[in-house]
């Protein structure tokens, strides 16, 4: 096993040349950009074993690209433009050169997607292993929680809920082998190994958007997040919600699809709000209305039924992902 400056060296070698605006990158004290002229966005995400992943689910390259992209999603959520990427990784003892370097692998193919790269970062070894991620970014034109109005549009870029059958399955033999001849299958189970943080919808969004969110810990709470920021009430539309894979997989599966693309978290799908119509890329699942802050759900027959504001919180006291 090599010493941490052999596998900061290797590291280096591994991420390349720092992205343009980077004077300084891996290698040194700090990293060192250039100021940017436009607003700074940066935003931090942590990524632990037993918590975030488990390794008999995921490989350690899905791992090192799910962290990097999960970071990523939440500029996605600004209208932001990444500048850069940090990344603290705390090592277990059982962990070799090879483990560490498919991690590394994952998180530069992430930033490669990205359109950015690792500047820096920091390896430690702990008790288990976690991947703290930094992004730095830019957006000309920051978006937020609040500001969607009543008679705005509710618009997704990507799937929502096709991560928790994804995980379903790769956890569950016995699912996975009753929907192994379905591509939906096969959409589901990338969808949960290899997120996509909407980089490039995001910054389409900004010219019309009022208000955005990624979808990390599920519709329904984190749509409730933007409604009592903005103070308005959020209706979906309950045939919209659902996309066609998760359909003909939920039904196969015997499961609601619904309770998935509400409830399921770890999209990464981004939600902008915002007039009609709007950019490519954005689907319709729903509309903004004057009232209390809360979101709610309207069926075939217009019936409005409110949404259970239930997902992912880390400091509930049956907080586990994975």
């Amino acid at each position: 096993m090599s010493s941490e400056f052999t596998r900061i060296a290797a590291l280096q070698s591994l991420f390349g040349s720092p992205p343009p605006g980077v004077v300084i990158g891996i290698g040194d004290d700090a990293a060192v950009l250039v100021p940017p002229s436009s607003p700074l966005i940066w935003t931090v995400d942590a990524s632990v074993e037993g918590t975030h992943f488990r390794r008999d689910l995921l490989t350690l390259e899905d791992i090192g690209y799910r962290s990097t992209m999960a970071a990523a999603s939440d500029l996605a959520a600004m209208a932001g433009e990444p500048l850069g990427i940090l990344a603290a990784i705390v090592l277990p003892s059982g962990i070799d050169d090879e483990e560490l370097f498919a991690i590394a692998e994952g998180q530069k193919q992430a930033a490669m997607a990205l359109g950015t790269n690792v500047i820096g970062g920091n390896l430690a070894r702990g008790g288990e292993l976690s991947i703290t991620t930094s992004v730095l970014g830019v957006a000309v034109r920051p978006l937020s929680r609040a500001g969607a109005r009543a008679g705005d549009g509710v618009w997704i870029a990507g799937p929502v809920g096709l991560a928790a059958a994804g995980h379903a399955l790769l956890n569950d033999a016995r699912l996975a082998s009753s929907a192994s001849d379905l591509l939906a299958a096969d959409a589901a189970t990338m969808a949960f190994r290899r997120p996509e943080a909407r980089i490039r919808e995001g910054l389409a969004a900004s010219v019309d958007g009022a208000a955005a969110i990624d979808i990390s810990d599920g519709l329904a709470q984190d749509l409730g997040h933007l409604a009592v920021a903005s103070g308005v009430r959020i209706v979906l539309f309950a045939e919209a919600v659902v996309g066609d894979e998760l359909r003909s997989l939920s039904v196969r599966l015997g499961r609601d699809p619904l309770d998935w693309a509400l409830y399921g978290g770890e999209d990464y799908a981004l939600v902008v709000v915002g007039p009609d119509p709007f950019v490519e890329g954005f689907s319709k699942i729903g509309v903004v209305e004057l009232g209390s802050p809360f979101v709610g759900l309207r069926r075939a027959d217009g019936e409005v039924v409110r949404v259970d504001r239930r997902g992912y919180d880390h400091f509930s006291p049956e907080a586990r992902r994975h």
